[in-house]
């Protein structure tokens, strides 16, 4: 395999919402059950240096997006983290790799805390995060419903070593 990871492009986007819409349809990727937004709805919210894809030749194996907290300025070094796996690249090191390039790429940019909401289901990636340096705030308990039942969401956090430590 030749990995590329690399920022993502408006010609990615049907490889994307496939990737994200499998993660819909598992349940325990995101509160959302519907079709993902547009292209330009879901870019709109990311910063683009920290907007990722891996690519394997012509095919997508995963994504990896930030976002910002707040638009406050006091929060602008304060970045949420989006990140799936295409069903048939998990468990091959494609989140290991994405995550750390979003890691290197956001300190870059200045982020000096980026921040996870990941169902306590959600094994493999709150184990991906907590290897990359995100420790557990705490549970939000019953933050949201999904299809009548209520869910609780474990908050993550990594601060940076290099921003913001002064």
């Amino acid at each position: 395999m030749s990995l590329e990871i690399r920022w993502t492009k408006l010609e990615d986007w049907e490889q994307i919402k496939w990737i994200y819409e499998a993660g819909i349809a598992t349940g325990d990727a995101t509160f959302e059950t519907q079709a993902p937004p547009t292209y330009e709805t879901w870019i709109s919210k990311a910063i683009l240096e920290c907007t990722l894809v891996a690519q394997d030749d012509d095919v997508l194996l995963g994504w990896i997006k930030l976002s910002p907290v707040s638009d406050r300025c006091v929060y602008s070094g304060v970045g949420e983290v989006s990140i799936y796996v295409h069903p048939e690249a998990k468990g091959k090191g494609i989140g290991d790799r994405l995550l750390e390039e979003l890691i290197k790429r956001s300190e870059q940019q200045g982020f000096w805390t980026l921040q996870a909401g990941i169902f306590l289901e959600n094994l493999p990636s709150l184990n991906l995060h907590k290897k990359h340096g995100f420790r557990e705030l705490g549970r939000r308990n019953r933050i949201g419903r999904m299809n009548g039942v209520w869910r609780d969401v474990l908050l993550l956090e990594r601060r940076s070593n290099i921003v913001g430590v002064d």
